[in-house]
């Protein structure tokens, strides 16, 4: 299977970086393209295929990722298109272009918009995944395998990709934050700051392997550590009172409000 990621950013670097960490692709048969040559370098040093030229590397692409902003993903392509065959999986990660938008472009190929998150470096992310109609079982079950190789990977209706974007992309910012919040009272209450980060991260990640391998509810675990008159439910109060949990809702619901006014007003012509 060729890989061919147009885009070294931040995302298009992160899936790269996945895919050699998870290894089950060989760096011969993944190109990944930039304008900036030292962009490329350190890909280039680990056997990956890099060049600038976007048109040559879609070429030989059994799967094509385009990584770019959403203001560029139109005109790319439309760059690439000539090189396209009829069997090429065309991937756009672009936040708020739809599946229609991109066919309007490229005709009938296999589409598929895909939100993942910068997780996939360490094989962690969270990614969605929405298909266009003349995509067949096999195609999907490509694009699935591809990206549950660099964390977990689902299918959803494309009406939910906004929706998706803002609680598994944008959340990554949303987590860290609090892990930024907690990291400075941590430094407060007499840990340096590289101990409370590590202290905090774990904490972080246990609590999440464990809602998601027990099927609980997150309240039936917290739960298990509010004990009466104790000293979680004193601080689980504390951040209530200051509007923890309605901060966290109404950030979200911006962030989607923002989102859906962009794809409705998005002009890609």
């Amino acid at each position: 299977m060729r890989i061919t990621v147009i885009g070294s950013g931040n995302i298009g670097s992160a899936l790269v970086t996945g895919l050699l960490r998870e290894g089950s692709t060989a760096p011969c048969n993944i190109t990944l393209t930039d304008f900036s040559q030292d962009a490329l370098a350190p890909f280039t040093s680990k056997g990956i295929r890099t060049m600038q030229d976007n048109v040559e590397a879609a070429k030989d692409a059994d799967i094509l990722v385009l990584c770019v902003k959403p203001f560029q993903v139109c005109n790319v392509a439309k760059e690439i298109l000539p090189s396209l065959t009829d069997n090429t999986l065309l991937v756009s990660f672009a936040a708020g272009i739809t599946l229609d938008q991109l066919t309007e472009i490229v005709g009938k190929k296999p589409l598929f918009r895909v939100i993942p998150n910068t997780a996939m470096a360490v094989c962690q992310s969270m990614t969605c995944i929405a298909v266009s109609g003349n995509v067949n079982v096999a195609q999907r079950n490509t694009v699935l395998r591809l990206f549950s190789c660099v964390g977990k990977a689902m299918v959803i209706d494309e009406a939910l990709m906004n929706a998706a974007t803002v609680i598994a992309s944008c959340g990554t910012a949303f987590a860290l934050r609090y892990l930024r919040a907690a990291m400075t009272a941590g430094v407060e209450i007499g840990f340096r700051p590289v101990v409370a980060e590590e202290i905090i991260a774990q904490t972080m990640l246990g609590a999440a392997v464990l809602v998601s391998e027990s099927g609980n509810h997150p309240e039936a675990e917290i739960d298990k550590v509010t004990t009466p008159k104790g000293i979680t439910i004193r601080g689980l109060n504390e951040m209530e009172h200051a509007g923890f949990s309605s901060a966290v809702m109404q950030g979200i619901l911006a962030t989607y409000s923002v989102l859906n006014k962009y794809e409705k007003d998005a002009n890609i012509n």
